[in-house]
C-alpha cells in the first residue's frame, strides 16, 4: 500500500514546464506524460469562480498542482493511482491560474485532462453544498449525504453519488451508512440507561461484569472505559501491530487481547487515550447485564423509542443491513474496490444509521425524552482526570466549542465509511455528513459557516507576519536562527520530522525522507519555503528558547522540538529477529544500504527506522516508535514498540 502525505510533502515541482495549454469548460485533452515532464494548463478566471475538473489516469499516476496568478502553489491534488484525479477550487482573485500535471515518482503513461465546470461561486447555503460535493454528483462514484437538522427534523438534506456501485443503487437520505466511532455515544447512552435503572453503576469495577479480565494492579471502572482513561491496549492498533488486518478480528478476541496485556498503559483516570477496546467491552457489559444481544437490546430500548426505524447495530461484517451503503476505496489500478467493515468493532462502532434518524437522536440531547436530563448532563460533561486536567470528552462524546457555540460532536471512521455528527445546543441545530469512502470532500467548515454563520462569533484575527514591505531580510541577524535550529516532530504525523540548520547567512530545512531545501526569513520568527507554498513560524518562550513550530501548509500544523540525534549508534547492534509473546508476532530488524528496516512477513514494504536519540527510533505504520533495550553487558535484547494508542509492547530478541 502506498502511503501519501500530500499535506506534508516538500517536493520540488518541475521547473521546466512545457508550453502552457489553455483550458475551457467541456474541453478534454489526451496526453502522454514522460517521467520528467510537467504539463501546464491555464485558466483565465474572474474572482469568485468555482472550478471542477479531473485528470483521468489511464496508465500513469499523476499529481496535479494549482498555482495562483502570482505563481504561488495553492493546492495539490494527489490521491488514487488510476482513474479520475479530481480537482476543484474557487478563485480568490481574477487572473490566470495554472494547473500543472507531473508524474508520481517519475512514472510515465497516458492521461486525459478534463475541465467540467467553471461557474460563479454559489452564495446560498444550498448552492454552496452542491458545489462542495459536485465531485460526487455522478453515477460511477461512491457518495455522501449532507444534512442540517433542527429540533429533530432535517431543514436541509441532499444525497450525492452511489450507495452500491455493484448494483447501481444511488445514495438517498434513507440509506443506512456505517457511522464508525460516532456510535460510541449510543453505547455510552445504553450504559447510562442501565445505570439510571439501577442495574449497574458507572463506578463499578469492570471485572465485576467481565470477571475474566485480568487484575493489572489498579481498579478499572466502567466510567474509565466510557472516558478513554482505562489504560487498556487499543485493540485495533494491537491487531495491526501483530501483522493482521483489523477486518479479521473476531469480537471474542478482544477480551483475550486484554488478558495478554502485562500491565496498564496508565493509571486509570490519569490519562486520556482514545480507546476502542473500552467501548467494545461496554457492549459486552450491556449483554451480560440484560441477558440480551446488544443489537436487539439497542433496537428495543433506544432506536424504537426514538423512532429510528433505519438504524441498526451490525454485530459482525457478515450481518445483512437492508439497503446499506457499501464501503469503497480507490483501486491502485483504477476504479473502486469494495472494503469489508472492521471486525470486532461492535460497541466502539458498527452502527448503521441515516441522516433523518440521527436528527431524531440529536434532538434527544435537547428534550431528554429518553434517558432523562441527568443522563444527558452526565454524557455532556467533560471528564476531569485525577491530575485535575479536563479532557474535553464526556461519555462517548467530545465536548467543545465552534466559533463561540458549545458543541457535542463525534466523528466516525470504519475501513471505508466516514461520518460527522455535530450538535450545537444553543441554537438547537446540527450538522450530519455520511459517506461510504475515505476521500469525500473536506467541507465541514464551509458548510457550517453557510448554515450557522450568523450565530458564530467573529473569526479571531490571525497572527500575521509582517509584510515584505515591513520586513527587510537583510536586517535578520543570522545568529538569531541558532535558537531555531534543531528537529521538530509534527503532532499530526508521528515520526515526520523537520530539521532546521544554518550555514552562515543561509537557512535550510529537511523533512523526513526528503531533500534539504532553503528557507528565507520573512519576519524575525517566520520563514518561507519557495519550492512550495509553505511557511514556518518558530514560537519563542519567555526564556528565549524555542520548543514549538507551526508549519503553514494546507492549514496550520503544530510541531514540537525533539532531541537531537546525537552520535549515531552502530545500527548493526540492532539487527535480528524479535518476538512478542503478547501479540504472538515476529518482526525482523535488518540493515539495508545503511538504513535500519523493520519488517513482518505480512508487510508489503519494510518500515524505515530513523534514529532520534539514545536507543529511540521513529518508524511508520503500523509501528511508529521503537525503543531498543540493552542488558547490563550492552547487548541489545529487546525493543518496545508503540503506535500512539498502544505503546510499550515488548518484543524479545530471539535470533540473528
Amino acid at each position: 500500500m502506498r502511503l501519501r502525505f500530500s499535506l506534508l510533502s516538500l517536493v520540488l515541482l518541475a521547473t521546466a514546464a512545457q508550453a502552457q495549454t489553455p483550458l475551457t469548460p467541456g474541453q478534454s485533452v489526451d496526453r502522454d506524460l514522460g517521467s520528467a515532464d510537467a504539463h501546464a494548463y491555464t485558466l483565465d478566471l474572474a474572482a469568485d469562480q468555482f472550478v471542477l475538473g479531473e485528470a483521468v489516469q489511464h496508465t500513469v499516476d499523476v499529481v496535479v498542482q494549482l498555482a495562483g496568478p502570482d505563481g504561488r502553489t495553492l493546492q495539490e491534488f494527489d490521491s488514487p493511482a488510476r482513474g479520475p484525479e479530481p480537482f476543484q477550487f474557487v478563485s480568490d482573485e481574477a487572473g490566470t491560474y495554472t494547473l500543472t500535471v507531473t508524474p508520481f515518482e517519475e512514472a510515465e503513461g497516458r492521461y486525459t485532462m478534463m475541465l467540467r465546470r467553471v461557474e460563479p461561486t454559489a452564495t446560498t447555503p444550498e448552492g454552496i453544498v452542491a458545489q462542495q460535493y459536485a465531485v460526487l454528483d455522478r453515477d460511477d462514484s461512491p457518495g455522501a449525504v449532507v444534512a442540517i437538522a433542527r429540533r429533530g427534523e432535517l431543514v436541509f438534506g441532499e444525497a450525492y453519488g452511489m450507495a452500491d456501485l455493484t448494483h447501481g443503487v444511488p445514495y438517498t437520505l434513507d440509506t443506512p451508512t456505517n457511522i464508525g466511532s460516532t456510535s460510541k455515544q449510543f453505547t455510552a447512552f445504553a450504559i447510562g440507561l442501565l445505570a439510571e435503572r439501577g442495574e449497574l453503576s458507572l463506578d463499578d469495577d469492570i471485572r465485576q461484569h467481565i470477571p475474566e479480565l485480568p487484575d493489572l494492579g489498579a481498579t478499572v471502572t466502567i466510567r474509565h472505559l466510557l472516558t478513554h482513561t482505562s489504560g487498556y491496549r487499543e485493540f485495533l492498533n494491537a491487531v495491526v501491530m501483530s501483522g493482521r488486518s483489523a477486518q479479521t478480528i473476531a469480537r471474542d478476541e478482544i477480551i483475550a487481547i486484554v488478558q495478554r496485556q502485562p500491565e496498564l498503559q496508565n493509571e486509570p483516570g490519569a490519562e486520556w487515550n482514545y480507546n476502542n477496546t473500552a467501548f467494545a467491552l461496554l457492549a459486552t457489559v450491556v449483554e451480560r447485564t440484560t441477558g440480551e444481544g446488544f443489537p436487539e437490546w439497542m433496537r428495543a430500548n433506544v432506536f424504537e423509542p426514538l423512532g429510528m426505524a433505519h438504524t441498526y447495530v451490525r454485530e459482525d461484517p457478515t450481518v445483512i443491513i437492508p439497503g446499506r451503503a457499501s464501503g469503497y476505496v480507490a483501486g491502485e489500478d483504477g476504479g473502486w474496490r469494495e472494503v469489508v467493515d472492521l471486525g470486532g468493532a461492535m460497541g466502539a462502532g458498527s452502527i448503521y444509521s441515516t441522516a433523518p434518524d440521527l436528527a431524531k437522536w440529536m434532538d434527544n440531547y435537547r428534550t431528554a425524552a429518553l434517558g432523562g436530563e441527568a443522563l444527558i448532563r452526565e454524557m455532556t460533561t467533560p471528564y476531569v482526570l485525577t491530575t485535575g486536567d479536563t479532557t474535553g470528552y464526556g461519555l462517548g462524546l467530545f465536548i467543545d466549542e465552534l466559533r463561540g457555540l458549545r458543541r457535542f460532536q463525534h466523528g466516525g471512521a470504519d475501513a471505508a465509511h466516514r461520518s460527522t455528527f455535530g450538535y450545537l445546543p444553543e441554537i438547537e441545530s446540527g450538522l450530519i455528513v455520511l459517506t461510504n469512502f475515505p476521500n469525500a470532500p473536506d467541507a465541514l467548515g464551509v458548510i457550517s459557516e453557510a448554515f450557522f454563520g450568523e450565530h458564530f462569533a467573529p473569526e479571531p484575527e490571525a497572527e500575521e507576519a509582517p509584510a515584505a514591505a515591513d520586513f527587510d531580510p537583510e536586517t535578520f541577524d543570522p545568529e538569531t536562527f541558532d535558537a531555531y535550529a534543531g528537529r521538530y516532530e509534527l503532532e499530526e504525523a508521528p515520526g515526520f520530522i523537520l530539521t532546521f540548520r544554518r550555514d552562515g547567512d543561509q537557512y535550510f530545512t529537511q523533512a523526513t525522507g526528503q531533500s534539504e531545501v532553503p528557507i528565507y526569513p520573512i519576519a524575525e520568527n517566520r520563514f518561507e519555503l519557495r519550492v512550495v507554498d509553505a511557511e514556518v513560524t518558530f514560537h519563542m518562550e519567555d526564556d528565549g528558547s524555542v520548543a514549538r513550530i507551526t508549519l503553514h501548509q494546507n492549514g496550520d500544523q503544530p510541531g514540537n522540538r525533539v532531541a537531537e540525534e546525537g552520535e549515531a549508534p552502530d545500527l548493526a547492534d540492532y539487527t535480528g529477529r524479535y518476538f512478542s509473546d503478547e501479540l504472538e508476532a515476529f518482526y525482523t530488524v535488518a540493515l539495508v544500504d545503511g538504513e535500519l528496516h523493520l519488517s513482518h512477513r505480512t508487510t508489503e514494504e519494510p518500515i524505515s527506522l530513523t534514529h532520534n536519540t539514545g536507543e529511540g527510533f521513529t518508524g511508520g505504520y503500523p509501528i511508529a516508535e521503537v525503543e531498543f533495550v540493552r542488558d547490563e553487558s550492552g547487548a541489545v535484547i529487546a525493543f518496545l514498540a508503540g503506535s500512539g494508542r498502544t505503546r510499550g509492547v515488548r518484543f524479545e530478541r530471539v535470533g540473528e
